[in-house]
């Protein structure tokens, strides 16, 4: 399920409407991960 939470944190920083501060600790890193993989794909 984090996964899923993950990914909405991500669109939303891909959106402007949030930011890496505003993600949960235990979900900084996953997020990170995706943004990263979406920057380079």
């Amino acid at each position: 399920m984090a996964i899923y939470i993950a990914r909405v944190y991500a669109d939303l920083i891909e959106k402007q409407q949030k930011t890496l501060e505003d993600v949960p600790e235990n979900l900084k890193e996953e997020v990170q991960q995706i943004l990263d993989s979406r920057k380079d794909g």
